[in-house]
């Protein structure tokens, strides 16, 4: 456990590190409900090209999926490593084997760690930052998040972390409760968007085509919600501002988990996508991405291979 700190160990001996607030001793096997225990529980370390250009850049980024989360949307694209019934870690979860595949695979990208689903992994990711730092490795650190973040957990995360790329997925609880089993995901996600805004401010640094620091706003759109994401936007715009960098996304397919779910089943069509671009100029938004509606043919991994998006 020389990786921890005293508090981080104290922080997964009684871990209330999300919005579960569980309280599981994770060094004991008393699993809550992510079903992590105090290991490094990683799924995946690789290169990814499919992030927005100024994460993948030319080369790509170097990403850390961590396994399990603490939401358990039942659309997840992620879904072969993101349930909390079954377990994809890789082998060699040994902590310097860990900080040698990172900084191997860094070599490959735009010296960019992106750490995918890490609310319930604090403590694990900033050791490896450390670590990293110890090996004489100093990445701009990407907090890629479902926004399902407590604020005392990232403010323990400033000056830590480089860019949040958080994804909006809600304004409405009832929503929420039925797709991600969070009644109080808006409330939470929203409170976390604010305090990553107090940490970084509007303002996007991008050097040389690459973003060092800022916040990047992501939002999968969903079939048969195009109010829904108007919501967030004009939350967005209303409560924060519309000087962010928001990332529309297109790339949502319906995996064969809701096959035949009543509205999930289809991906989303021209003119829900083209509601939700014209609500994002009309709010007043004029920094950010939107996906090609053809996305979700060409961004579906596969981790059981060792490059799940090649």
């Amino acid at each position: 456990m020389e990786f921890f700190t005293t508090e981080e160990i104290s922080l997964l001996s009684g871990c209330t590190l999300c919005p579960r607030e569980c309280g599981s001793n994770r060094f004991t096997g008393s699993l809550g409900y992510c079903k992590c225990n105090a290991g490094f529980g990683i799924s995946s370390i690789c290169v990814h090209k499919g992030e927005e250009p100024v994460i993948s850049g030319n080369k790509g980024i170097c990403n850390v999926f961590f396994e399990h989360c603490n939401l358990q949307c039942i659309y997840c694209q992620n879904h072969e490593i993101s349930r909390n019934d079954h377990r994809t870690i890789l082998p060699e979860q040994n902590f310097n084997n860990i900080i040698y595949r990172i900084c191997n695979t860094l070599e490959e990208t735009e010296n960019m760690v992106g750490f995918v689903s890490p609310s319930h992994y604090v403590p694990q990711m900033m050791a490896i930052i450390r670590g990293l730092h110890h090996a004489g490795k100093h990445p701009v650190i990407v907090y890629n998040t479902n926004a399902y973040d407590k604020v005392d957990t990232l403010k323990r995360l400033e000056g830590m972390v480089d860019i949040y790329l958080p994804d909006f997925k809600y304004m409405d609880a009832t929503m929420a409760q039925q797709y991600s089993q969070a009644k109080n995901y808006p409330a939470i996600a929203s409170s976390a968007l604010k305090e990553m805004y107090r940490q970084k401010g509007s303002a996007l640094i991008v050097n040389n085509g690459i973003a060092e620091s800022g916040i990047i706003v992501r939002h999968l759109v969903l079939p048969g919600a195009v109010m829904q994401s108007i919501d967030i936007m004009r939350f967005i715009a209303e409560e924060i501002s519309t000087k962010l960098h928001i990332s529309l996304m297109a790339q949502y397919y319906p995996t064969a988990l809701v096959k035949n779910h009543l509205k999930l089943n289809r991906t989303i069509s021209n003119n829900e996508y083209q509601q939700v671009i014209d609500a994002f100029h009309n709010l007043g938004f004029y920094h950010g991405w939107i996906q090609d509606l053809e996305s979700h043919l060409d961004m579906r991994p596969n981790f059981s291979k060792d490059k799940p998006f090649e």
